[in-house]
This record gives C-alpha cells, structure tokens and sequence, in this order.
C-alpha cells in the first residue's frame, strides 16, 4: 500500500537502507494549512520504515526549520543521506531564510547516529552559490534554484560527490540554464563548489539523484512541460511534466539528455520527483503523486514502486502496465 497519513500532505522523499529496513525520508505539511499550494511553506521532515518499500511504518516528525533567526528558518526542503567512515549518518538539505522570503535557496548538513534525531553542524549550512551559479533575479526566474542535494562516495577515490539543482550564469536562454550543480569533499564536512557537470534542455532539473547501472552512469531527474526549451522536445517528444534522466561515461560525465521516450511523464501530471531505488535486485521508481484521477485534487501520498527496466541500448523505461499509464493507489 502506499505512503500516506491522514492529517499530512506528502512530496518529495528520498531513501536508505540500513541493514534490512529501509528509511523514508519526506517533505511533509500539515493539511490544517488548508490549500496543499502552501504547503511548501509549512514544510518538515517525516520518516518511516520499511523492509520491502510498500508496507511503511511512520516514525514522526525528525527535521524541521531552525528556530529564526538563521539562514534555514523558513523552510527545509530535499534532501538526501549517506552514512559516512565515521559511522555517522549525514543529511544533506535544502534551507531558505524568512530574511529574503524564501528566494535564495542554500545548502545545508546534519548529523545522526540512528537516522531520527538530527542536528545540524554549526549553523547547518555547507554551500552557498559563487559566480558561475545564477543569481536571484525575479525578471528572469522565480528563485536562485540551488537546492535538492545528492551526495554519493566518489567512485574514483576516497572523497563524496554532491549534485544539486542549479541554473547557469553564463547562460543566455532561459529554458537553457538549468543546471546539475556540482561539489566535492574528501570528509562528507568540507566541500568545495565545482562548475555544474551539466546545462541545458530546460530551465531547471530537479531532484538530481545519479547512480550507476551495468556500467552506465545515470542522473535521474525531474521537471515541469513549462521548462522545456525547443532542444529538449526534439530530444525527448512532447513537454510533458514527470521524471527523465541524463546518461554519462562517468560519475563526473560527460553527460547528455537520454533519448525520447520520456521515462515517466505525462500531461496532466501523475507522479513527481521520483527516485530509482533498487531492492529484490531491480530498480523501482518511487514518487508522489501529482493528482487523484477521480477528484483531480492533490493527494499528497507517495504511490507504490513501479518496476524499472534497462533496455539493450542503455536506456530505462518503465516496465509491464505501468508504461503509459496513470498512477494508481489503493488505499
């Protein structure tokens, strides 16, 4: 069944497995807020527990923003975990500040020894934006998009990589400054800020989540029809809202917008910001769902996995029923 609760919209999560329990990290809201569109502004942390990623035990509330004044005291948004050589396991995650209305998003970490109670090192936050990421500017996009970390053990030595949704200053179009920000470290405590391993296509790829398969490098991401720039539909097919992803050489790249179809799209949108989470030996996506087919409201609850499948060419694709369906649930 899937991931819901009764008195919380649900949205974006993100998972990993301790031992043989999975843990559900998600930006939750309380529906006593009243319209679901505000509920990026009431946000915090819920988790629950799992062993097979459909019958999920909630465990509360576990992040929440700072008590204010601080750089984080507005909202907490995506994030993603890691277990470091110190034993420690680490959160990476998204803060916004009251100060500037919540526009200039920032990178934040905190620590835990049980995957629950966090706290934050220092004041929280690890990055910040420099010149070649954009800037706030309302007449050109909505917010400085520098948010969703992704942070993986670097493949090539003894450091982390950490991936992020950015926008590109040194580009021109719009729809083609969305960017696959980028940072190292060698400790999982200092990182340096990297040039974005990746631009263009649309005007901001959300979400990133970078893996690897069979010897290909994947960097799953998703984004809204209304961001795709000319070259993104000649690469892909129609603007569609959902999940695809980037194919690389390496974990640094170079990467390229995978080729159409689409890996999870559709108009209106069914599910969102969505995570390839591989358990019993195959890939399953997992996100939350945009819409009720019957009321069309937004549920607010994570849908159950669909089965991912990687094709002879590299690509991936949705498997069985679920390519070019509506997300279903049962409640």
């Amino acid at each position: 069944m899937v991931l819901a609760l009764g008195d919380k919209w649900i949205w974006d999560s993100w998972y990993v497995r301790d031992g043989d329990v999975w843990h559900c990290f998600f930006l939750q809201a309380d529906k006593s807020i009243g319209d679901p569109e505000l509920r990026h502004w009431n946000v915090s942390y819920g988790h629950a527990v799992g062993e097979d990623l459909r019958d999920w035990k909630h465990l509360g509330t576990c992040f929440r923003p700072a008590d204010g004044p601080a750089w984080d005291d507005y909202t907490v948004w995506t994030g993603s975990v890691a277990r470091g050589d110190d034993g420690l396991w680490h959160l990476f995650y998204t803060g916004t500040g009251r100060e500037d209305d919540g526009k200039k998003q920032k990178l934040g970490h905190a620590v835990s020894t049980d995957l629950h109670d966090w706290r934050r090192v220092g004041d929280g936050q690890v990055l910040d934006r420099d010149d070649r990421y954009e800037e706030y500017e309302p007449s050109r996009w909505h917010d400085r998009a520098f948010r969703d970390p992704w942070v993986i053990r670097d493949p090539d030595g003894d450091g982390w990589l950490m991936y992020f949704t950015a926008r590109n200053a040194g580009v021109g179009q719009s729809l083609e400054a969305g960017a696959i920000g980028f940072a190292t470290s060698p400790d999982l405590f200092d990182w340096t800020l990297r040039d974005p391993v990746f631009t263009g296509g649309f005007g901001e790829l959300e979400v990133p989540q970078v893996f690897e398969r069979e010897g290909d490098w994947y960097c799953l991401f998703c984004t809204d029809a209304r961001f795709w720039s000319a070259g993104a539909r000649d690469r892909i097919g129609p603007a569609m809202t959902g999940t695809h992803y980037l194919i690389g050489e390496t974990a640094r790249g170079p990467w390229e917008i995978a080729s159409g179809p689409m890996l999870d799209g559709a108009d209106p949108a069914r599910r969102y910001a969505a995570r390839i989470v591989e358990h019993g030996g195959r890939m399953n996506l997992l996100g939350f769902l945009m819409r009720d087919p019957e009321t069309g409201e937004f549920p607010g609850i994570i849908g159950d996995p669909a089965p991912v499948e990687r094709i002879a060419d590299g690509r991936l694709t949705l498997s069985g029923m679920e390519r070019g369906r509506s997300a279903e649930w049962r409640m």
